[in-house]
């Protein structure tokens, strides 16, 4: 939903609650938009610390402890 600033201060109350039942909100001047106006919660959601990468994938469990089973078929043959 887009605002003008004139109706988003009028209105500020049903702004804010547009934002936290129907996410953010975009206000407009003279027809540019200049702010979105979101909920705290998806504010920290968005703002919070992502890992390195690298830090994401040390923190995955170790394979060796992974129980595979794996069929005693042969391979299918390939025809190239």
């Amino acid at each position: 939903m887009s605002w003008q600033v004139q109706e988003a201060k009028q209105k500020f109350s049903a702004l804010v609650q547009r934002a936290l039942d129907d996410g953010p909100q975009v206000v407009t001047r003279r027809g540019e938009e200049v702010v979105v106006v979101i909920s705290a919660r998806e504010y920290r959601r968005l703002t919070q610390p992502v890992p390195a990468f690298a830090d994401f994938l040390l923190s995955a469990p170790e394979l060796g402890q992974l129980e595979i089973e794996r069929a005693a078929d042969p391979a299918r043959a390939v025809e190239l």
